[in-house]
Parts: C-alpha cells; structure tokens; sequence
C-alpha cells in the first residue's frame, strides 16, 4: 500500500429511500451505503481522505453528502448538484460555497437528452459562478459527449473541468479509436483533468482488470502525471471488482506508465484540483 495518506477523489454515498439510482436489479450495490461504510472497504488500503460525489439529481443528495462531511473527518470534498440551467444557479452556488466541503459541481450530462445541454445559454452563468468561487466541474459523459465538452472547455478557460471515469468508453464493445481522438483534443487543453476511475465498470462482465491497460496507459500518456487523478468510484466499483484490487492495479499502472507521479496521481492532485483542506 502507498507510503503517505491516499486522497480517494471519488466514492458515493447514497441512502436507498432517497435515490432513482440504484436499481433493483444491481443487487451488489443495491442497498444503502453511508461514509462510514466507506471506512471499512478501504482501511486495509490505507485511503485517509476522500471526495464525496453525488449520484442523484436533486438539491437533497446534496444535503445529505454535505451531513456525510461534517459527521465524518476523512471526508474532505464533496462534488454536489445544482442545477446550473435555472435561473438561480449562481446563488445556489453561493449559498453551497460557503461549505468548506463543498468542492464541486456534477450535473450528470450522461443522462440529459441534449448532449450538448451544457452549452445552453441558461447555463452561462452558472459555469461562470463555479469559476468564481474556484468550484470544479466534474463532467459525467460518454464519449459522445467530449466535443461539447471540448467548446466548454475553450468558452471557459478559467474552469477547472474533470472527466469522469476516462468519459466511460464503451471497453465491453471494444470503443477506442473515436475516444482516443477526443481525448487527445481534450488533453491539450490545459485547465481539462481526468479521472482514473470506473474503467473496470465499463468491461466485459467478469472480465480480468488488464482489459482497462490500454485505456488507462491513454489516459496517463496524455493527461500526463499532474492532471490525472485517482478515483475507486466505491461503491459502483463493486460491481465489477473491489477496493484493494483496484487500487493495486492501479499502482501497478501508474508506475509503469507515469513513474515518479505516484504520489501526485493518488493525492496531490486531488488537493490541488478540488482545494481540498488536508
């Protein structure tokens, strides 16, 4: 296990009374899972500090991971919602901001039936208030999504933007060429992330973690050792693998495709991308 305190910049948390997602029918994480039960699948991995993320579209998950942070001391970020297209958003980014956990914003773009939602005017100023108050934009999206994405990016230079997952390709149809080619776009621009995360969720069921190798040598060959982060995506994770394997194989990875950054992949990063008070 690493030799300094792991920052984890993406688990959940969801309570099932109160979810859309998930379903009955994804039996392993079909129940409630709370921070503390966090501390227990990643104690023997050594994670100290974590960044809640949300999985529901609405203001409540929100309040509910933000309850998560002030019980729980490892959790140090959270990346909430709002809804960035009503025409209050830039207060309610205020009004979240003054939490000192509150580190972001994810408005499940994977979901929206415009792929291009995120481009409406509406949105305008929201995006521009995460850019004042220094708020990230953790992007969930497939791959057809990175070229609007691409033209937010270049509208808003001043925001911190994070793919999550890798952009979710589709690994289990065998889906490179296009993603790749995105991402090379996306790569260049200096103020888009990425996350090495949620890969093996993508795959093949019951498929060996080396089905992700190529997938995350792109992602750290390109994004390079200082705008890639790690993530478990815990409990989602669980679907296909569990905490310490992950986290092995991605060790395993980042030393062999990013020598020297294991301490900026798996915790510097994090702190820096997300202001995170550890």
């Amino acid at each position: 296990m690493p030799d300094f305190a792991l920052v984890d910049a993406h688990q959940h948390a969801w309570e099932l009374a109160n979810t859309q997602w998930p379903t009955p029918e994804l039996g392993e994480i079909y129940r409630d899972f709370s921070a503390a039960d966090y501390l227990t699948a990643s104690a023997e991995a050594g994670a100290v500090a974590s960044v809640l993320v949300q999985s529901q579209p609405h203001a409540a998950d929100t309040d509910y991971l933000l309850a998560e942070a002030d019980a729980y001391r490892h959790v140090v970020g959270v990346v909430g919602w709002v809804d960035l297209a009503a025409a209050d958003a830039r207060e309610q980014l205020t009004l979240r901001a003054r939490h000192p956990a509150f580190c972001g914003v994810r408005p499940m773009l994977q979901a929206l039936p415009e792929d291009d939602w995120i481009l409406r005017p509406e949105c305008a100023a929201g995006l521009a208030a995460l850019s004042e108050h220094k708020l990230c934009f953790d992007a969930l999206v497939y791959p057809r999504h990175l070229r609007h994405i691409e033209t937010l990016a270049l509208a808003h230079p001043e925001l911190s933007i994070v793919l999550d997952h890798g952009a979710k390709p589709d690994i289990a149809g065998g889906e490179w060429q296009h993603w790749y080619q995105l991402m090379v776009r996306l790569a260049a621009l200096p103020n888009v992330h990425c996350k090495l995360s949620g890969l093996i969720t993508e795959a093949p069921a019951e498929s060996q973690l080396s089905v992700v190798r190529p997938y995350a040598e792109a992602i750290l060959t390109l994004f390079g050792p200082r705008r890639v982060i790690w993530g478990s995506d815990w409990p989602v994770l669980n679907l296909a693998s569990n905490y310490r394997e992950w986290l092995v194989y991605c060790r395993q990875l980042v030393q062999s495709f990013a020598p020297g950054a294991e301490k900026a992949i798996f915790r510097d990063n994090a702190i820096a991308l997300y202001r995170l008070g550890v």
